[in-house]
């Protein structure tokens, strides 16, 4: 986000499309988790701060563009239910996200016909997208915000929600999956990975370049 610092206006909506973001992720995780029977009927779904926003998460979206919620240990989401409804429980977060986006997206192809999206990248929006006029920069902002958050959150590594769904695919995870289990989560490798990712190059950083490569046909079906 902090690229888009010259254009205000895209800033605050890249700001609040991750905040929004968070409380999707956490709302729709709690609420299959009620329904697959995996969590209490009385949990809220609202927002919370301590337990949903990851301060590392925070530093990448501010630096990279685009970060991601507190971590989802697989030892939260039971597996003796099925191992189906525990990689829904994680799967929930990423899909509400980009459905979400793609919906913004979507409306904002219709609203604006002469749109740029047949030449326009993730990163290109993550960056701010001053050039364009205010209500088009805020709409595109703020889908473009939510599919960045659900894509990155479906990568396979821990503390992405992805490692969670890659984990419950498994029938009896095998020594290497404990093994980046240790590594990756309890031992944080896997948040420096992403850090220096976001952090690096500091012209165009590599968690841009792989959000690129993934959300380049959800822009261009829009085109």
């Amino acid at each position: 986000m902090l690229f888009a610092l010259g254009d205000p206006v895209a800033f605050a909506s890249l700001l609040a499309a991750f905040l929004l973001a968070l409380w999707l992720r956490a709302a729709a995780m709690r609420f299959t988790a009620r329904t697959v029977g995996l969590a209490e009927r009385r949990q809220s779904l609202r927002l919370r701060l301590r337990e949903d926003i990851d301060p590392f998460g925070a530093v990448a979206a501010a630096v990279g563009g685009t970060g991601w919620g507190k971590v989802v240990s697989v030892d939260e989401v039971p597996r003796w239910r099925g191992r189906g409804r525990a990689a829904a429980v994680f799967a929930a977060g990423p899909v509400a996200c980009i459905l979400s986006g793609e919906v913004i997206i979507a409306g904002y192809s219709l609203a604006f016909p002469d749109n740029p999206l047949d030449g326009l990248s993730v990163g290109q929006v993550l960056f701010g997208a001053g050039y364009l006029p205010y209500v088009q920069q805020v709409v595109l902002s703020l889908g473009v915000g939510l599919l960045a958050f659900g894509l990155l959150a479906l990568i396979p590594i821990p503390p992405l929600d992805g490692f969670g769904i890659l984990w419950n695919a498994l029938r009896t995870p095998g020594p290497s999956m404990n093994w980046m289990r240790l590594w990756f989560e309890d031992k944080n490798i896997g948040v420096l990975i992403l850090l220096i990712c976001a952090f690096f190059p500091t012209g165009y950083p590599i968690i841009i370049r792989i959000i690129d490569i993934l959300g380049a046909l959800f822009l261009r079906i829009w085109a």
